[in-house]
Order: C-alpha cells, then structure tokens, then sequence
C-alpha cells in the first residue's frame, strides 16, 4: 500500500501524457472561429473588454460583470467562484484596494473535490494605471476574449463526452479531468513593476490555494495540485509573434501546441497565413511563400527551448510547484504598454488565429476528439474568410 501511494503522482503522469490524443484534420478544419464576436466595436465576447479597467476602478467592475453574465448566460454548466483581496498601492494613499480574481470551473459531473486533475487556461483581465486612457488591447482584453471563445468551443464536447463515458466502465485516472478559466486582476503596476507593485489578484490567489486544503485522502491536496497545466496568455494580438518555449518541464506541452499551429497552417485554417486561401485569392503570384510560425521553438528537441523567465502572473503559482506554459512573445510587441495598445492596433486575424490554437490545444487535452458537432460554424468562418480581405482592424 505505501509503495501504491508513492508511485501514484507519477501513475497520474503517466495518464495524462499517454492519454493524449490529437485532434483529427476533419475536427481541426470545422473548428468555429468567433467571427464577428471579436468585433472591436460591437463584438459580443471582445469589445466589453476594450476599455480602460484598472483594478477598483468601476470600468474594472463592468468588464467583471461581463464575464460573469457571458458564463451565467451561455455557459451555465461551469461553477463560478469569485476570489476577493485587497492590497494598499503605491498610489493609493493608504486605502485598500479590492482585486477579484473570477474562476470558472467545469468538472466532470459527480466529481469530487480533489479527484480531479485541472488545465487552468488564464490571463489577466485588469489594465495599466497609466498612460492615461490606456486600455491594453494585447494586454490582456484579446487573450481574454480567447478564453471564453475557447470554452465556449469545448462545452458542448465535454457534455457530450462525459455523458457518453458515463455508460462506459472508465479508468477513474484517465476520466477525472476539468478545465478552469482563471481571470486574474491585478497583474498591472501602479507605479514601477516591483515584487510588491504587481501580480496582486495572483499572489492572493496562489497564496489562498496553498492553504485550502482537499479532503484526507484526496489524490491532490489542495487546487494547486490539482493544476496540471497552468496556459497564461498575454500580449497577444499583434501582428507576427515570436513565442519561444521558456520552460523544460513543459516543452512537451509547448511542442504539442506547436504541433496544432503547424497543423492549421498545413490545412489553410489560419486567416494570418499568406498561405490563406482568401490572401492567395488577391495575389497574383500563387506560389506559396514562408509560414512565420508564432511558436518559434516547435523543432527543437525536449532540451532545445529558449529559456529565460518573464516575470507574469504565474510566478506565485510556479514558486509553488505548478507547472507553465507561458504564451507570451519575445520581444513584446511594439505597443507595450503605450496609448495605442487598443482595438484598432490589433491584428484581427492573429487574435482569431490564437483563439483557435489555444481552443484546439484545450480540446486536445480533454480528449475531446469524436465530440464536436460544428458544420454550421464551419460553413459560415469559410463564408467570413472568403469575403475578408482586412488584415487589421
């Protein structure tokens, strides 16, 4: 029995990355992009989020009202739990400032608290004190508006699947997997970024876990163990991102994410490509010419990734043990953190293309494969990009 107990976190490995199983090209090319919900002006999962949003601020409070009402709304299935802090800032003249952090968790039905492994796909929902006005278009409102996207994408192929895994005799290892959307606030300095000015609703968060513990017994201890990958974007939503792996311990996951971009690029599905059909359509030079690949280490091998750390909100998390997968590009994009990192300085068909990925890469995890009902969808993305010729909005 002591030896079974000891082995049993590494059995749990062993599950996950034997049982995964990649999407076929039929699933990846009927994959629903958002269309016009990521609209700037009048898209329903993006533009809410285009504004200025400053932790404790009411524009903060409205985009987290949007959130909540998006979930209660089209995704009433997941579990919505707020997580509430306060912090004095360095430019709050001593008054406490409250940052709220929004989970959305949706696990298998009939699980219990501390059985079930969790993808944490995340990003910060907060924007930057100053410049004045600033509303942090890449940073983070799009990878943001990528995540509902990406769940909203899943939902129904989880139902489906549990259900139909529920009449099936099932390995309690390989089934009991849930996916959280975690929307920080806080990520933002208000003064100069330091260990103390920064990461706020993170911190707090990472912190609160540690301590909450799961029931005697459970196979994972608290919810940070419970995490067994922690996806951060941020930044993204320009044009022509250099991602690199920056992390050992999960190049396997970047390779694996790598693998679906490349395979979108092979199959046309990526509006960004000047390999897409609807680019190749206004060219008269039909040769094919070079994918600039956002994820710039995919053929490197397990010891071939870049390295180096970019302080983000996954630090708290990672200094306790959880494992990253930090989607963030290097150099930053040239808008950091100026006045025009806004809607109308977003490359349209990145952003889309990353919600993609990024939906492709959860749906992967989750087994998702055989689940997925999308021909309408499909049918009317191959409509927008046919008659799409913007590149930016």
């Amino acid at each position: 029995m002591l030896l079974l107990l000891a082995l049993l976190p590494l059995s749990l490995f062993l599950s996950l990355c034997s049982a995964y199983t990649t999407l076929s090209d039929s699933t990846l090319k009927t994959l629903p992009g958002p269309g016009t919900d990521f609209d700037i002006r009048k898209g329903a999962l993006l533009a809410p989020i285009l504004r200025t949003r400053v932790s404790g601020t009411p524009g903060n409070a409205a985009v987290r009202q949007h959130f909540l009402d998006f979930f209660q709304t089209h995704l009433p299935s997941w579990n919505l739990e707020l997580h509430n802090s306060t912090s004095k800032t360095p430019t709050s003249n001593g008054k406490e400032i409250e940052f709220v952090n929004l989970i959305a968790t949706r696990d298998p039905p009939g699980s219990t608290p501390g059985e079930v492994a969790r993808l944490a796909l995340v990003a910060h929902y907060d924007s930057k004190l100053t410049p004045t006005g600033f509303i942090g278009a890449t940073d983070s409102a799009a990878p943001c508006a990528m995540l509902l996207h990406a769940a909203r994408t899943i939902d129904k192929a989880l139902t489906k699947k549990w259900e139909a895994k529920a009449k099936e005799s099932v390995d309690e290892l390989q089934e009991q997997m849930g996916v959280q959307i975690l929307l920080l606030d806080g990520e933002e300095a208000f003064k100069v970024w330091n260990a103390q000015d920064s990461l706020y609703g993170a911190k707090a968060l990472a912190s609160a876990w540690e301590h909450e513990y799961h029931p005697v017994m459970s196979t994972y201890r608290t919810p940070l163990d419970a995490i067994s990958l922690f996806v951060l974007l941020d930044l993204l939503g320009a044009k022509a991102p250099n991602v690199p792996s920056y992390f050992k311990t999960t190049h396997w996951a970047y390779k694996h994410m790598a693998n679906i971009e490349q395979r979108l690029r092979d199959l046309k599905q990526l509006k960004s490509s000047p390999n897409h059909p609807a680019k190749m359509a206004k060219r008269k030079n039909k040769k094919p010419r070079i994918e600039p690949n956002f994820l710039v280490d995919a053929n490197k091998g397990e010891d071939g990734y870049t390295g180096g750390l970019i302080e983000d909100d996954h630090i708290p998390f990672m200094a306790r043990g959880v494992e990253i997968l930090h989607i963030i590009p290097s150099p930053f994009p040239r808008v950091w953190h100026e006045i025009d990192d806004d809607g109308e300085h977003l490359d349209t068909d990145t952003v889309e293309d990353w919600a993609k990925v990024v939906t492709a890469f959860a749906a992967e995890w989750m087994e998702l494969e055989g689940f997925f009902e999308f021909e309408k969808h499909a049918e009317r993305d191959v409509e927008e990009a046919a008659t799409s010729g913007k590149t930016e909005l």
